[in-house]
């Protein structure tokens, strides 16, 4: 007999783990200490065993596992009445896997969107001075930029003659009649020559036109640009100064596709900027550009800040949160908009009926035409928590229990989900509020009927293996994923450099390695498609299970087809711990076998299979590793 040695790593631990993987898979047996007949005791025993070690294992008797020598353990059988996507187990059972489940119903569902953008002027607070009349610089009390001024403060004293003829002339028409049209005519001159009214009433009273005038300023703000010195001749139209009223900002964010559903007319945005850690401000979007930029694939979102105190600073990088509720039909859920009238130029005129903007006088509009709610009661949509949802591709699977059932039941259903909130799902189709899904324990569940042959998330049919390798070793080609052979040269480095970094733990390595194949494969298609399902994961396990997988079967399928097109070596690598029900393949460019399923944890677990290029085979008993 040969004999068979057993490499244990991870100590008692993954034994443990292993041994209640079996048993809660297994039947609760009472041992009341009585004997209940043969004919009971016959009914009673199961047909068939498993192994806690390696649940792929079935035979009709008990024995030791083939692989690792463990006693078989019984396997409960379900009636087999209860529908092809149905698992039902003990309680004791239940306790042991951990099962957890809660009741869905509606609600709004908040989301968290982040931005970054930049403070900038109110371009609507932007007044430039022009000359309005022939003049000459004898005297500038502005001299530098960045001054503030107030409404009428003196900007320069200027020499003008046409200005003293212009004088002259309202002088003269005054003292005629007063309230003659040339009078009229000759005030109203002076005033669009920028002239203040208590400047022309100066010159009426004192009854003397002056050669010399002083520019005043139109606005209070900041000079933010001067563009005379003294002694300069200026011509009609020629740019003086430009002042800015700071008293309001525009904050400009920029938001990806994605983000879009979640963003309103009216939102209200919290802000902060590095010069006042700790500080949160607050602005209301008060504009979302109707185009999308073609080179950053973002959206432009203006904010209106109010800036008293003048802390804030044009130029200054902010980040901002918006807290974003989202509704049936893609609304937003916005309580202090319930019911409301909003000016679509100025989000902070909010009225309770119809009316006029105070700012504009626009018409003011229905909150709901602008994309909010209008009964909170009738719009709240369905939603689910997120760690209930098993994804794979585009099929999303729940597991909900069954009520009134001696035993807990639960039965897989595929559903349609929008999108995500914070820790939830929208449910578009699929589910009943009131339905009870499981939130912990799903992918047990899921791998008990792997093992049972039954419609799972990952074989979708039910029977034997979708893909993969089965327990001979022989691959399947079902992976529908097809790499073109013009590029297989290119991508394959790339690909075992995902490997490596798989196994190595090192998960921005792995996304570098998609990043530099999708570089290669494009945008566009079923490969491309799956890398980038795979770059929006956010952990190792969501890169590994189920994508990984189905990459490299894909590669497998692709090498296996045209092997002499490779000169170096590319070993066809099998664990069976990856799935209860066939494990997974992978491939490798040496031969030292390297886990990419589960990195440190069980780097050694699986065997080495094939050398696809060389045709060589290895005796998978001698190198299967634990």
């Amino acid at each position: 007999m040969k004999t068979k040695v057993y490499l244990i790593s991870g100590g008692v631990v993954l034994l443990i783990l292993a041994f209640l993987f079996g048993r809660w898979t297994s039947p609760s047996v009472p041992h009341d200490g009585h004997d209940h007949g043969s004919e009971d005791t016959a009914a009673a025993d199961p047909t068939t065993f498993t192994c806690s070690m390696h649940p792929q294992i079935q035979q009709p008797g008990p024995g030791d596992c083939p692989i690792c020598g463990m006693d078989l353990i019984p396997l409960e059988k379900d009636s087999g009445d209860d529908g092809p996507r149905t698992l039902s187990m003990s309680e004791s059972s239940r306790a042991l896997a951990n099962i957890q489940t809660t009741v869905i119903e509606k609600g709004f569902p908040e989301a968290e969107i982040r931005l970054v953008g930049k403070l900038g002027y109110d371009e609507t607070k932007v007044k430039s001075l022009t000359a309005r009349f022939p003049a000459r610089i004898d005297e500038l009390f502005v001299n530098f930029a960045g001054v503030p001024v107030k409404q009428g403060d003196h900007l320069a004293r200027v020499y003008s003659p046409e200005l003293l003829t212009a004088q002259s002339e309202l002088l003269t028409a005054y003292r005629y009649d007063p309230n003659s049209a040339a009078t009229q005519s000759a005030r109203e001159k002076l005033r669009l020559w920028d002239l203040l009214p208590e400047q022309i009433d100066a010159t009426l009273k004192s009854g003397q036109a002056k050669d010399h005038f002083e520019l005043k300023s139109p606005i209070a703000g900041i000079v933010v640009h001067k563009d005379v010195n003294e002694g300069d001749y200026i011509k009609t139209g020629q740019p003086l100064f430009r002042i800015v009223d700071l008293d309001i900002l525009w904050l400009r964010l920029e938001a990806y596709e994605s983000d879009l559903v979640w963003l309103r007319f009216g939102q209200t945005v919290d802000f902060s900027v590095e010069a006042y850690p700790g500080e949160i401000f607050r602005g209301q979007i008060a504009f979302i550009d109707p185009e999308l930029d073609g080179k950053t694939r973002t959206v432009s979102i203006r904010v209106n800040v109010s800036n008293e105190g003048k802390k804030l600073k044009p130029g200054m990088f902010a980040k901002a949160i918006v807290h974003s509720k989202i509704a049936q039909a893609g609304n937003v859920y916005a309580p202090e908009f319930a019911g409301k009238w909003i000016s679509p130029m100025h989000p902070e005129i909010v009225k309770d009926g119809p009316g006029s903007c105070d700012i504009c006088g626009m018409d003011l509009v229905p909150a709901e035409e602008l994309g909010y709610v209008q009964d909170s009661d009738s719009e709240a949509p369905l939603i689910i928590p997120s760690s209930a949802v098993l994804r794979t591709g585009k099929r999303a699977v729940v597991y909900i229990e069954r009520p009134d059932t001696e035993r807990p039941m639960f039965e897989g259903r595929e559903i349609e989900v929008g999108p995500r909130a914070g820790d939830f799902f929208i449910v578009k189709s699929g589910l009943e509020a009131g339905d009870r899904v499981v939130t912990n324990g799903a992918f047990k569940i899921d791998s008990a009927l792997q093992i049972q042959a039954k419609p799972s998330m990952m074989n979708p049919q039910g029977g034997g293996a979708t893909h993969g390798h089965d327990q001979g070793g022989d691959h399947q080609h079902a992976t529908g994923l097809e790499i073109p052979s013009e590029i297989l040269q290119k991508v394959l480095p790339h690909y075992f450099a995902i490997q490596s970094a798989l196994a190595g733990d090192d998960l921005d390595s792995a996304q570098n390695g998609l990043k530099e194949m999708m570089n290669v494969t494009g945008h566009i298609g079923a490969l491309p498609d799956l890398i980038h399902t795979m770059l929006t994961a956010d952990s190792l396990d969501a890169i590994r299970r189920p994508s990984f997988e189905t990459l490299s079967n894909a590669f497998i399928d692709a090498v296996s087809t045209a092997p002499r097109d490779f000169e170096g070596d590319v070993f066809l690598m099998h664990c069976p711990m990856v799935y209860p029900d066939r494990g997974a393949s992978w491939l490798q460019s040496e031969g030292k076998l390297l886990n990419p399923y589960f990195g440190a944890m069980m780097l050694t677990c699986g065997d080495v299979r094939k050398n696809l290029t060389q045709g060589e085979t290895t005796d998978s008993n001698d190198s299967h590793v634990h």
